[in-house]
């Protein structure tokens, strides 16, 4: 139904263009969401774009241009005059101009740079500064600040004429002649007081933040487990330099979450562009380098294969099982490696708890390897023997087949558990230590551990 009906809207837009009834085109613009117009213009012609986006009142084309993707966003500045442009610049956000900036060529930065007043690009120039990734470039400069020694009564008459430019005004900070933070104040509690009395005795005086170096990822797990609306940002003298705000911590976790997904499968993170608008040549370009270091890596299981060639050769039943022992130890390996990289992620656990992972892991990796052993020691009894009449089956077979299963899952169990907890340690990306990574060192594992029991039960080689 939800298809149907933007389909639909679509459709109305595009003949209200058609037949230049513009009147109607913006009555019905001025009720949708910013988000909703701007996926609009992602599917429209991009001759009509510019006139579409001009039937937009001020505000709402600034909140709309914001939400656009960038190709979009650079193809309108293009049409732009330098006043609409400016009009634009004015009434966006330190911080969303920042993020716009950052994905503009240089010739379009410096064009909205010329337009944007002093001390907004003033602004702007400190926020591009902080690392890539940090709290203090995902912060914005626009919040209420309050002194301590003000009554409830001169905050409201303060936050009434400042607030109207700031990203939010739920919750304000007050801070000292130094500039710094001593505490915060919702409008509720402002509300909800006597005029007369003064902000020191109402603020909340134990006050979470961040610093402007902090990984934004950290900064989007306090706002998971606060369930803030911002988030006060300071430098290393504790003095309030910014906020990052609830729309922009949300941000945060989508662009993580999929930097990891892409790593654990592999993949050189991209940029946050959809699917659809990848390039092939890019895709290619992500995916092409772990490819080839998994392939080469790959060759270490031929080399084991290679050197018990004659133990293959003397009992060629056992090759069969070759796939199922390695895909076995894969997926152990990997459900060890994704519930710790959730961990880490979430600071359920650090790298201080490596022995109690492994002592846990250690025996769900032999409740799970003496399950799957005896399930398989069966199945090879009655399956691959009695109904399929393999008699290269035998009871010392399925028993070296179980044994390397219950090894192979305890010792993929404990890769899996400690690489990403070590690759944290050193700084790295732990996701970078996921499936196909892991399962390539447990294929390995698993082959040697295969052909030693069965050198040493069936006697060969």
């Amino acid at each position: 139904m939800e298809r149907t009906s933007t389909v639909s809207l679509f459709d109305t837009i595009v003949t209200l263009m058609e037949n230049k009834r513009y009147a109607t085109l913006r009555d019905i613009l001025t009720t949708m969401n910013p988000v909703d117009i701007a996926a609009v213009f992602e599917d429209i012609a991009n001759e009509k774009c510019a006139l579409l986006f001009r039937l937009l009142p001020k505000e709402l084309a600034a909140d709309t241009f914001v939400e656009m993707d960038e190709e979009t966003q650079e193809m309108l500045i293009h049409g732009f005059s330098d006043t609409e442009l400016k009009e634009i610049v004015d009434e966006i956000y330190v911080d969303d101009a920042v993020d716009i900036i950052e994905e503009m060529p240089a010739n379009v930065v410096k064009r909205i740079l010329r337009q944007a007043d002093p001390e907004m690009r003033k602004e702007i120039n400190e926020i591009l500064k902080y690392p890539e990734d940090s709290a203090g470039s995902i912060m914005t400069t626009e919040f209420v600040i309050l002194r301590p020694k003000m009554t409830v009564e001169e905050a409201i008459k303060r936050i009434r004429r400042t607030g109207i430019d700031k990203e939010t005004i739920y919750t304000c900070y007050v801070s000292d002649s130094h500039s710094t933070l001593i505490g915060i104040i919702t409008i509720k509690t402002l509300l909800l007081s006597e005029e007369d009395e003064l902000i020191e005795d109402l603020m909340e005086t134990n006050v979470i933040s961040v610093n402007t170096l902090d990984d934004q990822e950290e900064v989007a797990q306090i706002f998971n487990k606060y369930n803030f609306l911002a988030l006060p940002v300071v430098d290393r003298e504790q003095r309030l330099v910014g906020i990052v705000t609830v729309d922009d911590a949300i941000d945060v976790m989508e662009e993580e979450a999929t930097e990891d997904i892409q790593k654990m499968a592999a993949i050189t993170p991209t940029t946050d562009k959809p699917y659809d608008r990848i390039g092939v040549f890019e895709t290619y370009l992500s995916r092409i380098p772990w490819l080839l270091i998994l392939m080469v890596s790959a060759t270490f299981t031929g080399m084991i294969i290679t050197s018990f060639e004659d133990a293959l050769a003397a009992s060629v039943v056992l090759s069969a099982f070759i796939p199922m022992l390695m895909d076995t130890g894969g997926n152990s390996g990997s459900q060890a490696s994704v519930t710790v990289i959730r961990a880490l992620s979430l600071g359920e656990i650090e790298f201080k708890d490596i022995l109690m992972v492994i002592f846990k892991e250690s025996r769900v990796s032999l409740l799970c390897g003496a399950t799957l052993a005896a399930a398989n020691f069966l199945k090879m009894m009655l399956f691959d023997r009695m109904l399929m009449g393999n008699e290269s089956v035998t009871v010392m077979v399925a028993a070296v087949v179980c044994l390397t299963m219950i090894v192979t899952i305890f010792f993929a169990k404990i890769v899996g558990c400690t690489l990403p907890m070590i690759a944290k340690r050193l700084g790295f990306d732990p996701a970078v230590m996921a499936s196909p990574f892991i399962t390539t060192i447990v294929d390995a594992i698993s082959l040697f551990v295969y052909f030693e029991i069965a050198t040493a039960l069936l006697h060969i080689g």
